[in-house]
C-alpha cells in the first residue's frame, strides 16, 4: 500500500504564494508519476500538473500554466506543488496522487493513490 500526505494548505490573498507538499510513504511507493488535482465546492475534480518521477516530464493544464511549478524530491519521497500569483478562483481542495503504470497520467482514472487533500482558500 501506499499513502500520501499533502501539507501547506491554507489561507492567502490573492497574488501570494503557497508551497504544498505531499510526502509519499509505503513499501511498494514506486511511482512512474506524481500528479497534483483539486476540486471546488460543486465542481469535478480537476488535473493541475504531473511529473514523472524518473524526471524529464511535467506538464500542466492551461489555467495555472506559468503560476504553478510541479517538483519532486526522491530522498524524501516528496512531490511539491510551488503556487503564485494566486487568484480567487484557486480556492479548492488540493490532493496529490501517484500511478506505478502510467507515465505521463492527466487524468485521474490514470491515478492508483490519493492523499486527504489540502484545503487552499484564496482571498480577494
Amino acid at each position: 500500500q501506499v499513502q500520501l500526505v499533502e501539507s501547506g494548505g491554507g489561507l492567502v490573498q490573492a497574488g501570494g504564494s503557497l508551497r504544498l507538499s505531499c510526502a509519499a510513504s509505503g513499501r511498494t511507493f514506486r511511482p512512474y508519476s506524481m500528479g497534483w488535482f483539486r476540486q471546488a465546492p460543486g465542481k469535478e475534480r480537476e488535473f493541475l500538473a504531473t511529473i514523472s518521477w524518473s524526471g524529464g516530464f511535467e506538464y500542466y493544464t492551461d489555467s495555472v500554466k506559468g503560476r504553478f511549478t510541479i517538483s519532486r524530491l526522491i530522498t524524501k519521497n516528496t512531490v511539491y506543488l510551488h503556487m503564485k500569483n494566486l487568484k480567487p478562483e484557486d480556492t479548492a481542495v488540493y490532493y496529490c496522487a501517484s500511478t506505478a503504470t502510467v507515465t505521463r497520467a492527466v487524468v485521474a482514472a490514470q491515478y492508483d493513490y490519493w492523499g486527504q487533500g489540502t484545503q487552499v482558500t484564496v482571498s480577494s
